[in-house]
């Protein structure tokens, strides 16, 4: 079964670019890009999924057959966004809502088309599937 960060890799690997080569052409960092490819991302926002679409000469919806969003079905979106809000916040020793294992989070830095800064939080679980992307 191909995944997400398997097509991406293979994609990359192709074009013979580096994890920092295609970052630089997409508009996204080293780390945003190592963390598709390992497999703790699993869900893109569209402008990320367009980008990368772009230099790995592909289309969009190939990624997006791709990708996982898991949080949606198991857990409610009062949840997501009040654990949205304490990372935003700098609160750390988060839990997971499925399993209660640590979360590992960070605040991704993004611009929109107006040059204005847009934070958004991300988390995922060290032990189940479980992550917050926005």
């Amino acid at each position: 079964m191909k995944t997400l960060a398997k097509f991406i890799r293979s994609k990359r690997e192709e074009l013979g670019l580096t994890t920092y080569g295609l970052a630089l052409s997409a508009g996204l960092t080293v780390a945003e890009i190592e963390e598709i490819e390992e497999g703790r991302e699993l869900f893109l926002p569209v402008t990320v999924r367009q980008s990368l679409a772009k230099i790995l000469k592909c289309e969009p919806k190939e990624i997006k057959a791709l990708e996982k969003d898991i949080t949606d079905s198991i857990i409610s979106p009062e949840i997501i966004e009040s654990l949205k809000e304490l990372i935003l916040n700098g609160a750390g020793g988060l839990k997971c809502p499925k399993c209660g294992a640590p979360l590992v989070t960070r605040i991704a830095k993004m611009y929109d088309l107006e040059d204005n800064l847009i934070l958004h939080p991300k988390a995922h679980c060290t032990k189940c599937p479980f992550q917050i992307h926005s």
